[in-house]
């Protein structure tokens, strides 16, 4: 098979939860894990053990986030390409450590997780979920996956793209697409349709949110605007009850309730209290205080609701603004599709459908959508996909600082990509040899109040009177919304070198040394990726094997129950001390044969029972 033969998969790279899809002749199918067709969200959290030093990614990780709140890591991509003073509010917020990482060039502000003594940068983490995704891929597809297409929030700027192509390198993987997610979406909705329609996308995850407009007709895919916040999202409607649990806590008890293990305590029954809040009125609420204490209260759907509403209004005036950007009235929208999980949110579906005079489509589960979509491009860059084109948008302006610390627009926002623009520069000293150009993306009117992307430095300028070079730079945006610049000095015909300083990322240098590192290693990661999936599909078949004990082992001969409860205890004990994941899968299925007698039993009761 050549590398142009080499699959494709599509990967929703998400906060709380990411997934892979594959797509063939047949349409996108999603890549399921190994607990069988069921299991194809894949939790984005990477669990550390300090003590045995193995890292486990997905169910296994969150099921032991409490009791290890300080070595289990989430919502990851909320740090991806920010720089720690960018982070001081988040960080505060989680179990695991944030701290800024010490560099040598001192305009860099890299923040990393803190897990022992190890710092890790956020791509790093994220590069530990794609592997498990690519792991699953290949174990799917039969052949190695080397490829993908991978999709961010519409409202990534540069840095934050290029930390998701960096953490897809480290993986492993060439990212040969970055894919704005609603832009995804919209090609798994418009798959099967040949209509001509106007469509918005609103997408609301765990930690962003975007709202796109789009034109579909014959087969074309436009992005006419986009808008959003990368750091807006269900995360945040889960801090909303936190913060009222450490409140009120702190004034009945005095009690401070901020400890790694309750804020993850915390964070787990938040998300807990919002999913119940979605299908009931209300919820219960009860947290230990000591040995004694209990603090007890009833979340009311409306009050809930109250909290939220000032984030949910957030997110409709962005869809004013993206309307207005692409020219289209509200009544010209035709439809309106639903992605994310946070989209279940029922105020969140009434004020969207207020705000476009139309019933939101909710037909696609949110949580799927985006991987269908990014599997779909895959098959088009591919070739096994045709008849279909995609125009994608600039989501932020893009410019340098000029004199007086003032913002120059070389690309405005929303501008169809691939794109390119120039702009041309001189010295303002006799002699000068170099010039330093901020490069910024944003949409103030001020440098200060935009985002710095790097410092690029023009060197090598033969020295001539102040406004004498001429220096032309050129701006590139590529199909995946990711800058490129080069420069050049013109009146002497030399060309120059740019040296690009990423503020908040990592250097190209970086990133080599970590794709080499996780080559070394590949074959002692693969065992350990092996063993963890092992203990995780023990883990699935003895919490079925309970249920079914409990609820019908009574219906076992006499002695029999007492003997599989036996061997399931020592099955569980192997699991937890054995590094051979051989051995504990060989006990697994002589342990699942003993188990055919009950689930026939089971089957039966539930026969009777419908």
């Amino acid at each position: 098979m050549t590398d142009n033969d080499a699959p494709i998969v599509g990967i929703d790279l998400g906060t709380t939860n990411s997934l892979v899809a594959y797509a063939d002749e047949a349409g996108p199918h999603l890549i399921h894990g190994p607990a069988g067709a069921e299991d194809v969200i894949l939790p984005s959290v990477i669990g550390f053990d300090l003590s045995g030093g193995d890292v486990t990614v997905g169910h296994t990780a969150r099921l032991h986030a409490v009791e290890k709140p300080e070595t289990t890591v989430h919502s990851i991509k909320r740090l991806m390409g920010r720089g720690f003073g960018d982070l001081r509010a988040e960080s505060k917020r989680l179990p695991y450590r944030v701290l800024r990482r010490g560099c040598e060039i001192e305009e860099r502000d890299v923040a990393s997780v803190v897990i022992g003594e190890k710092f890790y940068t956020p791509p790093q983490l994220s590069a530990m979920i794609l592997a498990e995704l690519k792991r699953r891929a290949t174990g799917y597809l039969g052949r190695e996956v080397t490829k993908a297409v991978i999709t961010v929030p519409a409202h990534f700027d540069d840095t934050q793209r290029q930390a998701t192509r960096d953490a897809g390198l480290i993986a492993g993987l060439d990212v040969v697409r970055i894919v704005n997610e609603p832009t995804a979406a919209a090609l798994a909705y418009g798959l099967d349709r040949a209509e001509t329609a106007t469509i918005a996308v609103y997408d609301l995850g765990g930690g962003t949110f975007d709202i796109s407009i789009l034109r579909i007709e014959d087969g074309m895919f436009e992005v006419l605007s986009t808008d959003g916040d990368t750091h807006l999202g269900g995360d945040d409607f889960d801090h909303c009850l936190i913060d009222l649990f450490i409140r009120e806590v702190h004034k009945q008890f005095g009690v401070d309730i901020t400890t790694p293990t309750i804020k993850q305590q915390l964070r787990t029954l938040a998300e807990e209290i919002k999913v119940r809040l979605s299908n009931a009125d209300e919820a219960q609420v009860e947290i230990a205080i000591g040995p004694k204490d209990v603090y007890r209260r009833v979340i009311r759907r409306d009050e809930f609701e109250g909290m939220i509403e000032p984030l949910i209004e957030r997110t409709i005036a962005a869809c004013g603004r993206a309307a207005k950007a692409a020219r289209v009235r509200v009544d010209e929208i035709d439809r309106v599709v639903m992605v994310g999980g946070s989209t279940r949110v029922p105020l969140i579906r009434q004020r969207v459908a207020e705000a476009f005079a139309c019933a939101p489509y909710t037909a696609i589960n949110p949580d799927h959508v985006v991987a269908m979509g990014a599997a779909v491009q895959a098959s088009i860059l591919s070739g096994a996909q045709r008849g279909m084109l995609l125009f994608d948008v600039t989501p932020l302006s893009l410019g340098i600082e000029t004199m007086g610390g003032a913002m120059g627009k070389l690309i405005p926002a929303n501008v169809r990509i691939p794109c390119k623009a120039t702009e041309n520069f001189t010295t303002f000293q006799d002699g000068q040899t170099a010039v330093k150009i901020n490069v910024l993306q944003g949409e103030r009117e001020m440098a200060k109040d935009c985002r710095s992307l790097g410092v690029f430095e023009l060197r090598g300028i033969p020295p001539m009177p102040a406004g004498l070079p001429k220096i032309k730079v050129t701006f590139l945006i590529d199909q995946n919304g990711i800058l490129d610049v080069t420069a050049v000095e013109e009146r002497s015909g030399k060309n120059a070198s740019v040296q690009i300083v990423p503020s908040y990322g990592l250097t190209r240098d970086e990133v080599k040394h970590l794709q080499e590192d996780a080559i070394a290693h590949a074959r002692e990661d693969m065992s350990a990726h092996h063993l963890a999936d092992v203990r995780t599909t023990v883990e699935f078949d003895l919490n079925k094997a309970s249920g079914m004990i409990q609820k019908y082992g009574h219906l076992l001969p006499a002695g029999q129950r007492d003997e599989l409860t036996r061997q399931l205890n020592e099955l569980k004990e192997l699991s937890k001390i054995s590094d051979d994941p051989h051995a504990i899968n060989k006990a697994r299925m002589k342990f699942n044969h003993k188990t055919v007698p009950l689930a026939e039993i089971a089957v039966k009761e539930s026969l009777k029972d419908s």
